[in-house]
This record gives C-alpha cells, structure tokens and sequence, in this order.
C-alpha cells in the first residue's frame, strides 16, 4: 500500500521553504519555475485528498503562476518586473525563515524554563553569624555613606585643608592609633578620626575601621539613619 503523508504548515511561505530546504538549496537561488511546480504539485496532492486548501495557498500559487508566465515572455518586455516579484518572494521568504527561527529558539527555551524553579526572598537574619558583623545596627553602607559625606564636606571647604607629608600609613599602625584614641575618650565620632585629609590617610583609617569591627575590637553604633555613628572601645556603653 502506498501512502502518501502531507505534513501541517503554518501557511503558504513555510510550505515554499519546506520545498525549497527539501531540495537543499538556498532562498536566493531557487528557481521559480521549479518551485511553482513544486507548490501546485502538493496543492493537487491535498485535492486529491479531499482536503481543505486555505485561500492563503491558492493567492500564493496565483502569485507563482503569474511570476512564471512572466519568465516564459520575451525578457525585454518584462524582465525587470519579472525581478522585483522574485526578489521580493526572496526577501519575504529570508524574513519568514528568520522568525521561524527565533520561534524555534524561544521554543526551546520555554522547554528550558519549565524546569527552573524560584521562591520568594528569605529573611537570612537567622543565619546572621553575629560575631563577624558590625553590630549595633551599623553595616558597611552606614560606613561609606558617612564617609562620602565627610569627604564631599571637606570638598567644599575652602581653602582646601590638607597636610602635605611622606608619612607612610598601614593598616595595623592605625589600628593601634585608634585603639590608643579609644583608651583615652572610650568613645569617639567616626568622622573625627579622619584628622588628617589625605587619600592615604583616609583609605587606610577606614580600612583600620573595618578591620577592627570584623575582630570585634571595637563596638560601632548609630542612634538613628543618617545621624553621626559612634566608634566605641569594646564593651564600653
């Protein structure tokens, strides 16, 4: 028994490029005649099977039809009319491949997306290690928003107080001068430890800062948002 299978198509152009890729050619160079042949074979082919054909088909083969006889008269004539109906069957054709395409890759992903899941954001402050943070409210935003607005302050001074030195900072020797601070006035504003306006020197007296509160050598509070905060000895109220 021989038995014929006629695929489903969205419509007349992706029947066209299923007939062109079955002939493994390119868009560009498919031969009108050829295809309108193709095309009006598989239409009888329905027929015959008592198919339904959609008008979008048979405006389609009406289009091929009149391409074709075009190329059939005297090419002075009709030559260049004969061109631009092929050409822009060409580009319609290319622009329908290249939705197909993307359809086919959102396809794919859609398939992908199925099997990723998400939840709602957690509230993490349960696994909140409270030994290695800066406590008393205070997080590293609260630290750099306090220092960019101390630096812009010193900005629109005027003149510029700055002290002009090739003293070499570090991080432990601060840390130390700060400690030293600490044990005299037990507590002190943050941005009073920034005595002296220098890149270096401000780089490295924050860094101390944050050092010292990773190894809770110091307690760090602020009493509201945006007020001073408050850079204590350890254990001191």
């Amino acid at each position: 028994m021989y038995e014929i299978n006629i695929p489903e198509f969205e419509g007349p152009l992706d029947l066209l490029l299923h007939l062109i890729k079955k002939d493994n050619i390119s868009i560009n160079d498919i031969s009108i005649e050829n295809i309108t042949n193709q095309y009006l074979a598989y239409l009888n082919k329905m027929e015959n099977l008592n198919l339904n054909i959609a008008s979008e088909y048979l405006v389609m083969s009406a289009e091929l039809i009149y391409i074709k006889s075009l190329s059939l008269l005297p090419k002075m004539e009709n030559e260049e009319e004969e061109e631009d109906l092929r050409e822009n069957l060409i580009n319609r054709l290319v622009e329908y491949e290249q939705y197909k395409n993307i359809t086919s890759t959102f396809k794919r992903l859609e398939e992908t997306r199925k099997d990723v899941f998400t939840k709602s954001p957690s509230n993490l402050l349960e696994y909140k290690d409270e030994e290695n943070n800066i406590d008393y409210g205070v997080d590293l935003n609260d630290l750099i928003c306090a220092l960019n607005s101390f630096l812009n302050e010193k900005k629109l001074e005027k003149p510029l107080k700055t002290k002009v030195t090739n003293k070499e900072y570090s991080v432990s020797k601060r840390s130390i001068e700060i400690k030293n601070i600490l044990k005299e006035k037990k507590k002190v504003n943050f941005v009073d430890l920034f005595d002296v306006f220098s890149k270096e020197y401000v780089v490295v007296t924050f860094l101390s800062i944050l050092s010292m509160a990773r190894n809770q050598e110091i307690d760090i509070e602020q009493e509201q948002n945006f007020k001073n905060i408050i850079i204590k000895e350890k254990g001191v109220l």
